[in-house]
Order: C-alpha cells, then sequence, then structure tokens
C-alpha cells in the first residue's frame, strides 16, 4: 500500500474500478491511514509500522467478514495487537542501539498541525514520552487519549478486561501528563521562533543563537552507530548554542536548510551536497526553542522526501 491508501504490488488483492473492489480490501483502503497512525504511535518506527499493516492485512484477508459488526474496530484490533508484539521486540533491540535513539521522522501536511490533539501525538516530543511506558500502558494510552476508543473497544484489542483497561488508562495519563511538553503560542509565533532559529543556525552566530534558545533548551540527536551524532543530551542555552554554532555549520561542505513540517510541528530538512543529511523536529514554547531533535541515522531518513498521510 502507498502512503496515501493505493494499492502496490506488495499487498496483494485486488484494487481497481469501484465495483470491483472485494470488500475487504475497500475497508482496509478506507482506514489505512489510521491504522498507520495507530501503529506508528505506538512503535516510533514508520519502517515497523509498515510491517505492522503489512501484517494487518495478511490477517484481516483470512477473516470472514459475515462475523464482523464493525470494520473499523476490528482493524484497529488486529493492528494493535500486532504492534505490541513488535514494540516488545522494538524494546530489545533499542537496548543495544548506538547512541540516543530517537523516533523515525515524519514529513507531515501542514494540515496537520491545524489539528492540534493529533499534532501534539505524533510529536517527537510526546513519542519520547510514550517510551517511557510499558508497552501495554502505550498502547491504552494512544486508543484512548488519541483516538477516543471506549473502554470495551481496548479491552479487546489488548485482551485485557474493562475495568484493567480503565486502571492503565489512568496510570498512563497520570505517567504522560508529569512528563509532556507544555507548549503554548500560536502557529504564527512558532513559525517565527523556527525562521529565527533557521536564521542562527545558518549563519551559526551565537548571540543570534542565545536569543532564539530557552534557557533550559535540550538538543538530542540520533546517527544509529552509522553517522556522527550526540552521545548524550546536551541541555542548557550556552551549550546547544555552541553546538549548533561549531558542530552544525562546517565549511567544508555546500548545506541548505529547509523549512519543513516533522511529525506536526516546525522542522528542518538539512542537506549536504544536495543530498539529504538529516531532520531536526524543533520544539517551541512561548516563543522560545526549548528542544531540538535532530535524526541522521539514514536508515530513519527513507522516506522523509515524500509527506506521510496520518489521521485520527
Amino acid at each position: 500500500m502507498s502512503e496515501r491508501g493505493e494499492r502496490t504490488t506488495d499487498t496483494p488483492g485486488p484494487l481497481g474500478r469501484a465495483d470491483r473492489v472485494d470488500p475487504a480490501t475497500e475497508a482496509f483502503v478506507a482506514h489505512r491511514n489510521l491504522l498507520f497512525t495507530v501503529a506508528y504511535e505506538m512503535l516510533g518506527s514508520a519502517a515497523d509500522a509498515e510491517d505492522v499493516l503489512q501484517e494487518t492485512w495478511l490477517r484481516w484477508v483470512d477473516v470472514d467478514l459475515d462475523t464482523v459488526r464493525e470494520k473499523r474496530a476490528y482493524l484497529v484490533r488486529i493492528v494493535t495487537r500486532r504492534a505490541l508484539d513488535r514494540l516488545r521486540a522494538l524494546g530489545r533491540r533499542k537496548e543495544s542501539y548506538v547512541g540516543p535513539w530517537l523516533p523515525e521522522p515524519l514529513l507531515t501536511a501542514p494540515d496537520v498541525a491545524e489539528d492540534v490533539e493529533l499534532a501534539d501525538s505524533v510529536s517527537m516530543a510526546m513519542l519520547l514520552v510514550l517510551e517511557t511506558l510499558q508497552p501495554i500502558e502505550r498502547a491504552v494510552f494512544v486508543l484512548r487519549e488519541v483516538f477516543d476508543l471506549d473502554y470495551d473497544e481496548i479491552a479487546e484489542a489488548v485482551d485485557k478486561s474493562p475495568s484493567a483497561v480503565r486502571q492503565l488508562a489512568y496510570r498512563a495519563r497520570a505517567h504522560v501528563a508529569a512528563r509532556r511538553p507544555r507548549g503554548t503560542g500560536s502557529p504564527a509565533e512558532h513559525r517565527a521562533a523556527l525562521q529565527a532559529f533557521q536564521r542562527a543556525v545558518e549563519t551559526g552566530e551565537l548571540q543570534s543563537l542565545l536569543d532564539i534558545l530557552a534557557p533550559d533548551v535540550v538538543a538530542l540527536s540520533d546517527g544509529g552507530g552509522i553517522k556522527h551524532a550526540l552521545l548524550r543530551p546536551i541541555v542548557g542555552a550556552d551549550n546547544v548554542a555552541r553546538m549548533l554554532a561549531v558542530g552544525w555549520w562546517k565549511r567544508d561542505a555546500e548545506r541548505s536548510v529547509e523549512l519543513v513540517q516533522i511529525n506536526g510541528g516546525p522542522g528542518l530538512l538539512v542537506r549536504v551536497n544536495g543530498e539529504i543529511d538529516g531532520v531536526v523536529a524543533v520544539r517551541v514554547e512561548n516563543g522560545y526553542v526549548t528542544g531540538t531533535y535532530h535524526v541522521r541515522n539514514p536508515e530513519k531518513l527513507s522516506r522523509i522526501d515524500q509527506q506521510t498521510a496520518v489521521t485520527r
């Protein structure tokens, strides 16, 4: 399946004119972007989310649709169970990951930012908060708080009783509330802050960087052991400004920085000698940059040159 729910050769099943689409394919295509978003928010990896969708499709085509009351709920149940299995395996992989692990960034359409709750739920900052939850708590939180499923639906998806799901949801909400970023400001203020940040990065002018960075700004980067990246977070405006001024803008290559939407929020696409070198998602609060998330691992940049559809 393609980003926009179009059939490709690696997903089985017919797709042509409307009168030739079988019911299973039609339902899957109709809900594909939603299913991708559920899987991505649970996993923080677009590549793994696509694998989960393929597994979901293979399970879905074997279902007797006459026994399915609500196709959307049934598909969400399948994708949740597959994502939970994948999430537990990812946890083991991350234990041996070289350097800090950041979610795989997505290039998103401008209208994603207009849905504040959706944009917040797929933001790099929120995905990192969700990483601190247990897998079952993460699934419950995503299904309840982001997609507004009722407790009975979630209970079926995670094989728990509704009362157990309520307890899991309560714990997850409290955990996330204590750690989630509390951004304020209008989209226009965010754009202005990002443009100022872009100019400061391009010039490497230290004072310009200090003017736009919050005192407690945190910088993270992910090279996956393939590209040079920070081995630990850098905290504080002075430290982050100096790192950006001397470490980002080396003069031995032709670099360009483009304003883009990353995971529903402001970001920069960095090219070196015309090739994509990395992306930086930027968290803005009250007109200041409070967090930067620099992904350089090429394995996480394979789809950054095209928009990915996310929806609720």
